[in-house]
């Protein structure tokens, strides 16, 4: 069902509730969950070229969130970005947003999913490019976030 090309930890076994790091970076952190968070790997790649350093979390599991990681990732950067393969509202973004705001971080944050309506019929690739969550959609994303932070002192 996935698509992600690379598998890294092929044999290693699956610590259960544990997202992982999969990119060390600054400033913007992406969490991804599910087969897109190979868009925000190679995003990642991409952005490094221009000297754009973002770090990657695979979430892996959406319930429970692994807490010890969000807080990893809230300590560590100002900008963060969700990418999921489902609805925004009452998503992983949303739960994440939820943490953020009860352990009382501030950080910007951008939610990258399908919209909470009734989605027309395509393609997988198709709907990430329609509903602007594909590798190209978040790097755009990241750069305008980059831009933004860039200014501010």
């Amino acid at each position: 069902r996935g698509n992600q090309e690379k598998q890294s930890d092929k044999y290693k076994r699956l610590e259960m509730r544990k997202g992982r790091r999969l990119c060390s970076g600054k400033d913007i952190a992406l969490l991804s969950l599910g087969p897109v968070g190979q868009y925000a790997q190679d995003a990642c790649c991409e952005l490094l070229q221009e000297d754009i350093h973002v770090g990657h979390y695979d979430l892996r599991f959406f319930k429970p969130l692994d807490e010890a990681l969000l807080h990893e990732v809230f300590q560590s950067y100002s900008s963060i970005i969700t990418i999921e393969d489902g609805c925004i509202a009452g998503g992983v973004g949303t739960a994440v947003l939820e943490f953020m705001v009860e352990h009382g971080y501030s950080a910007t944050l951008k939610r990258l999913g399908l919209p909470d309506s009734f989605a027309v019929q395509g393609t997988q690739q198709q709907l990430h490019q329609l509903y602007y969550y594909d590798k190209q959609a978040i790097i755009a994303t990241v750069r305008q976030l980059h831009r933004d932070t860039a200014g501010e002192v």
